[in-house]
């Protein structure tokens, strides 16, 4: 099995992935690593910001490595932001089979009444060098763009509600809805 998680900035798609990884030992693949890979080696001109440039980019590698991975009967992780509304078309049912698919996002209510513990929290799993353009407005609209592109795509997505303790509850019934 093969489980895909995207989502919003700071939602906890690379916590979910930690603790799949830690639970059911699969392993796990980071998006943001290849894309730093790719940009530090020189084999892209990208940059961070680019990022509708870098899914294009990006998106076709991931989807062999699935495939891959599905072909070969091994489960695998794959987490990040670059995983475009549309992915569906790039598998066959025989593929789709075998993935399970989570976007997350979170609403406005609860980035209001978490916005400081989510900007706590943002590097815990993996160091954010530079979190400054992390504001209030830009989470908002990001979790916003999340919502409006995958649920007009048809794409279930998860939306984390008002409190901590659902965040938590949010975090284990993915964890249970993979196993």
């Amino acid at each position: 099995m093969v489980i895909l998680i995207t989502g919003a900035s700071h939602t906890g798609k690379t916590l979910l992935a930690q603790r799949l990884l830690e639970r059911y030992h699969y392993p796990y693949l980071s998006i943001d690593h290849v894309k730093m890979g790719l940009i530090r080696s020189g084999n892209t001109a990208l940059t961070p910001e680019d990022d509708d440039a870098l899914t294009e980019y990006l998106w076709p590698i991931v989807c062999e490595i699935i495939k891959t991975a599905i072909e070969n009967q091994q489960n695998l992780i794959v987490e990040g932001c670059y995983v475009p509304a549309d992915w569906r078309q790039d598998f066959s049912e025989q593929y789709l089979g075998s993935i399970r698919f989570i976007c997350l996002a979170m609403t406005d209510d609860y980035n209001d009444a978490h916005f400081a513990d989510i900007k706590k929290h943002a590097s815990c799993i993996e160091s954010r060098l530079d979190d400054s353009d992390c504001t209030i407005e830009s989470l908002k609209q990001d979790n916003h763009d999340y919502l409006e592109r995958f649920r007009n795509a048809g794409e279930p997505v998860t939306l984390i509600g008002s409190d901590f303790a659902d965040f938590e509850q949010t975090i284990e019934a993915l964890l249970l809805y993979c196993s």
